[in-house]
């Protein structure tokens, strides 16, 4: 009887019972927004058929209420950021807050795997929040069978359906980069950006793209390059840039990392900054106030996207409905003391 009882999977259970897995799956983990009468049909038919869950009993647990959250990597004052809004939500709301990495070798357990996200779910999760990842239809469904709610913070592919996001207005925050740079009266202006398939770099291109169009000026293609999120990688999309026949008298890059090596290209190439070449970031980090000079950048309620992240997954959690499933914080523009108008114009 036993070994027929494990052959039962929770496919039987959904089918016997006439819902979805994903149903079937809400009620097995005490889950909200299910009917009373499908609840008590789905938990005869467990009774019935005598399921048991491979991951054991869904007895009542005494741990308390935790979130689990996956970051595409921790090295960035921006990820900390988050981090530092995610926390101060959760302990207004009394939840804990379990960390973890995304393992790029995608081996089976590590965050977001199938095995990954059914512990999770096992583990009575209120639910999970990304930070800057892509998430597969694969994940997507997963998680919608599990019952899990789940938020993204920038998510950097297409939005689900149902799928719950925060973010930036990232294309306005670049539209007011360029327009700064345009009332400056600089007329060759170039873009740093993240890797191209990052929506929000994708955005902010929009946004620069936008503003030289508004302002009757044809984009140069020529002027436009990707990178990474590293002062590293700003600093070679710079070079790149500044080696031009025709160099960009500015440079609006994509993040605030990016920004900071762009100054050091400025440095080996001996371009005095504003002077001789004005530099734009977005995010306003801590640091862009301390370079030399300080960062004009595009500022992003960084720590606040983390809150709200949260609260909105907790809302969802407990059966509610948040007033938006696509929030986007709004951004402005912070002007210090590395833009200036190009050399040679009239003040």
């Amino acid at each position: 009887m036993g070994d027929q009882h494990s052959r039962v999977t929770l496919e039987d259970v959904a089918q016997a019972a006439g819902v979805s897995k994903a149903t079937a799956s809400k009620v097995l983990n005490g889950r909200p927004n299910v009917d009373p009468r499908t609840r008590r049909r789905v938990e005869e038919t467990i009774n019935a058929l005598g399921y048991v869950p491979s991951t054991g009993p869904r007895e009542a647990q005494a741990e308390a209420a935790a979130v689990d959250v996956v970051f595409d990597s921790m090295v960035s004052m921006y990820s900390l950021q988050v981090l530092h809004g995610i926390l101060t939500a959760a302990r207004d709301l009394g939840v804990e807050v379990v960390v973890d990495v995304l393992d790029q070798a995608g081996c089976a357990g590590t965050p977001l795997s199938d095995a990954w996200l059914t512990r999770s779910a096992a583990r009575r999760r209120l639910g999970v929040i990304v930070v800057s990842l892509a998430l597969t239809a694969g994940q997507v469904r997963t998680v919608e069978e599990l019952g899990l709610p789940l938020v993204s913070v920038d998510l950097t592919g297409p939005l689900g359906a149902g799928l719950a996001s925060v973010a930036s207005t990232n294309f306005a925050g670049g539209t007011q980069a360029t327009e700064h740079l345009l009332a400056l009266g600089h007329r060759r202006i170039g873009f740093a950006g993240l890797p191209a398939q990052i929506a929000a770099s994708r955005e902010r291109l929009h946004g620069y793209r936008n503003a030289l169009e508004l302002a009757g000026i044809e984009a140069d293609p020529a002027l436009v390059v990707h990178g990474g999120f590293s002062a590293e990688a700003g600093c070679r999309m710079a070079l790149e840039l500044l080696r031009l026949p025709d160099p960009p008298t500015a440079i609006f890059a994509a993040c605030d990392g990016t920004a900071f090596g762009v100054f050091e290209a400025a440095r080996r190439l001996g371009r005095r900054v504003p002077q001789e070449l004005s530099i734009v970031g977005f995010d306003d980090v801590e640091p862009a106030k301390l370079s030399s000079p300080p960062l004009t950048t595009v500022h992003q309620p960084i720590a606040d996207m983390g809150r709200v992240a949260m609260r909105t997954l907790h809302t969802l959690a407990h059966g509610g409905v948040p007033d938006s499933l696509h929030i986007q914080l709004a951004t402005h523009l912070v002007v210090r003391e590395s833009t200036a108008p190009p050399r040679g114009s009239a003040p």
